[in-house]
């Protein structure tokens, strides 16, 4: 496992894999059961794994109850994120949202499911079309200020918004945001439309959740129903629904036939070569269910694709980016005097 800081705004380590913790608990109905979340929780951490994700809301709380357990003898070591917006308990108006009183409430649960008096990143899981982002960014400060949380971040915004929140907290002098969580993989490229190279010009970590679109990129769809397309009835899953997606899934299959390797371990291994390209962190939120799929993330790491299995990849899953960037690629040499090939672009992208 190697290791980096989690954007260019602050210098708070993470692994490259999080792992994303959805799956502790079986109060959804779907889930691991205590001993496999603590086997697949050791694993990791066994692997170098420092980064976990999770949120009042995965398994109705028992996902945060979990994982205060497991990180009770070494909390420090971990870099720990949570979320709120969506509640623990049984959704009321009083209980979700972005509000400061929910913000307030809500972290404080947290803390205590988790067992510990902080956590590294706090995310608003996402908008709630309400409350304006000042009290959002305001209700965050106070608690990086009063020592519960370190960072804050924000998940499933679209850019404009986070946009204007990091504008606003650098202006105003508010903690800064230190991330964004969205979701990404060769099933779901829609962030390369805004939200990455905001992302990349803010210097704002990325956590990827669903990397393997909810287990389409394994295939295993193709055969049966296993898997969250059934015990979550189709929740936060990719489906073959598209001409461009069975294209996808054939392309990877086909690499892991040529490599001799598993179809997760192709998608991780393009979603790994994707983040080495970006100018800022890009991290990988996996979400085992078992150690075995666990075991499958980890050979992903020694992984490397060729130049030509990676076009591929990138060929078949390219998203149409519409307007006005098909405009701007199409009038990008006249704007640079037509000498855009001998042009130094920068590494980052420019705003």
């Amino acid at each position: 496992m190697r290791y980096m800081t989690f954007g260019r705004n602050t210098g708070l380590r993470v692994s490259e894999y999080g792992l994303g913790t959805a799956n502790f608990g079986t109060l959804w109905g779907g889930g691991a059961n205590p001993e496999e979340a603590r086997k697949i929780f050791e694993r990791f951490a066994e692997a170098g794994g420092t980064l976990i994700d999770t949120a009042d809301n995965y398994q109705i709380g028992e996902s945060e109850k979990l994982l205060g357990e497991f990180l009770a003898a070494d909390r420090d070591h971990f870099v720990v994120t949570t979320k709120f917006s969506l509640g623990a308990t049984r959704p009321r108006i009083s209980n979700t949202g972005n509000s400061r009183k929910n913000i307030r409430t809500s972290v404080e649960a947290s803390l205590k499911r988790l067992r510990t008096d902080y956590i590294d990143v706090y995310w608003a899981h996402m908008p709630d079309s309400v409350t304006p982002v000042e009290e959002i960014l305001a209700a965050l400060d106070d608690l990086v200020r009063a020592g519960k949380i370190l960072h804050a971040g924000l998940s499933n915004f679209p850019a404009w918004r986070v946009s204007r929140a990091a504008t606003l907290a650098e202006l105003r002098g508010l903690n800064r945001l230190v991330g964004i969580q969205l979701e990404y993989s060769l099933a779901e490229r829609g962030a390369d439309r805004e939200l990455l190279p905001m992302a990349e010009g803010l210097g704002l970590g990325t956590a990827m959740w669903s990397p393997l679109g909810g287990g389409l990129l394994t295939g295993k769809y193709r055969q049966s129903r296993r898997g969250r397309l059934s015990d979550w009835e189709g929740l936060a899953i990719r489906l073959e629904d598209s001409d461009q997606r069975t294209e996808i899934i054939d392309a990877v299959l086909a690499i892991a036939e040529e490599t001799g390797v598993s179809a997760a371990q192709v998608s991780i291994a393009w979603l790994r070569a994707r983040a080495a390209k970006a100018a800022t962190a890009m991290v990988p939120i996996i979400g085992p269910r078992t150690a075995g799929q666990l075991d499958d993330y980890l050979g992903a790491l020694d992984i490397t694709l060729d130049d030509a299995q990676f076009g591929r990849l990138e060929q078949a899953s390219a998203p149409r980016l519409g307007q006005p960037y098909e405009l701007m690629a199409g009038h990008l040499d006249s704007v640079l005097g037509r000498e855009s090939l001998h042009f130094n672009h920068p590494n980052t992208p420019v705003a």
